[in-house]
């Protein structure tokens, strides 16, 4: 790899960084894991109690670039045509024209996404995974780079949907969001109370830095990270692990390999490395994971959770030390 093109590479996305965590206070870890989706060019969900910053987060990233960002606020009465467009019929014209919906731009907030019944959460698939939309049976290609960041409230939550297990497999990570620590906590209210009307957090710090041309860039350089072939390896024995690992009734599929390893990448580059260590793979295992498998129901009858059992798995595992 051009050493002076992954040096420029690195300073850009520290400089997003910092920006992003200029608006977000206390969620480090939550920052480096979205900006590692946004790098491996894949799709985020965010899960977590409302307000905790889920959308906070989003509106800081896409104010990081130039692109085009748009947000679609998830609702029970919500219809696929609100998400992707529709054809209309034009007087003047005498001739139908298509109306491209919220769904073409470069960044999509899906907000409260399992608000919405299965029929709306579907009309994404086809966007996530293929990077196009059909109206009225044309194909309408979505811009590059594209990225769909889903919030949604814990399942247990009245007037919640689950997502089921074909779109919750197209999100690259999922992230979960807890409380702020004491110190962070009191750092926000400081903030959002220090002379200002309301309750949000301030973005007009977050400066622009980025074209969605220099995105796809960034994506191209992540993508040449080196892996080692016993790194790949380790992260295939910890997916494959997944499948007959006890308390799991259902494993991780071979896209939840792939997913380790594009994670990997990306975040061997925010570490400012340009080659990938077993503990990328690690970190990158709970968030590309947790949504990938299924619990078994005695699991679920002892209060266990897809972490828990992943950190298990993890300690078992023998990661390559050459």
């Amino acid at each position: 790899m051009n050493p002076e093109r992954f040096a420029q590479a690195v300073e850009a996305v520290r400089r997003v960084r910092e920006q992003v965590q200029h608006a977000v206070v206390g969620q480090d870890d939550t920052v480096n894991t979205v900006l590692a989706a946004l790098l491996a060019g894949g799709h985020v969900l965010l899960e977590g109690v409302p307000g905790l910053g889920k959308t906070l987060l989003v509106r800081a990233l896409a104010k990081t670039f130039s692109g085009q960002f748009s947000r679609v606020q998830f609702t029970p009465d919500l219809m696929p045509a609100d998400v992707t467009g529709h054809a209309l019929f034009d007087l003047k014209n005498q001739d139908f024209i298509v109306r491209h919906g919220p769904i073409f731009a470069n960044l999509i907030l899906a907000d409260e996404i399992n608000r919405a019944p299965a029929k709306t959460q579907a009309a994404l698939l086809e966007a996530m995974q293929e990077r196009q939309v059909t109206i009225e049976g044309d194909t309408h290609a979505l811009p590059a780079p594209f990225m769909v960041l889903a919030t949604q409230n814990p399942i247990d939550q009245e007037g919640t949907y689950p997502l089921p297990e074909a779109q919750l497999d197209r999100f690259l990570v999922k992230v979960l969001i807890d409380y702020p620590t004491a110190a962070d906590e009191v750092t926000l209210v400081r903030q959002v109370t220090g002379g200002q009307v309301g309750d949000a957090l301030d973005l007009s710090t977050v400066g622009t830095l980025l074209r969605p041309e220099t995105i796809n860039a960034l994506q191209q350089l992540t993508a040449e990270v080196t892996v080692d072939d016993q790194v790949l390896d380790y992260a295939v024995r910890i997916v494959r692990a997944t499948r007959d690992w006890p308390g799991f009734s259902m494993g991780a599929s071979p896209r939840g390999a792939i997913g380790l390893i594009r994670v990997a990448r990306a975040l061997a580059l925010l570490a400012e490395r340009d080659f990938v260590t077993p503990d990328e793979i690690k970190r990158a295992a709970l968030p590309v994971l947790r949504h990938r498998v299924l619990l078994a129901p005695e699991s679920e009858l002892e209060g266990l959770s897809a972490d828990h059992l992943l950190a298990g798995l993890l300690e078992q595992i023998p990661a390559p030390r050459a």
